[in-house]
């Protein structure tokens, strides 16, 4: 298995995930993605309102089974 946290992601650019919170009208989705360069199918999630919480990082199988669209 590949480490996922073992890549560095200082230069990674991060885009946010398409669409807003489905349960409040007028707010936005605050999760930004980004691949995991160099790991094929492995992806970056974090916080756009709070971006010192951290990375969580996760394979495309992962975020598919939890119904999260990958880029």
């Amino acid at each position: 298995m590949t480490d996922l946290y073992g890549c560095n992601l200082d230069e990674v650019p991060f885009t946010k995930l398409c669409g807003g919170d489905r349960l409040e009208e007028h707010s936005d989705s605050c999760v930004l993605i980004a691949r995991i360069p160099g790991i094929e199918d492995a992806y970056a999630l974090r916080d756009s309102k709070n971006p010192d919480a951290g990375t969580l990082r996760f394979t495309g199988t992962e975020l598919r089974a939890a119904g999260i669209a990958t880029i």
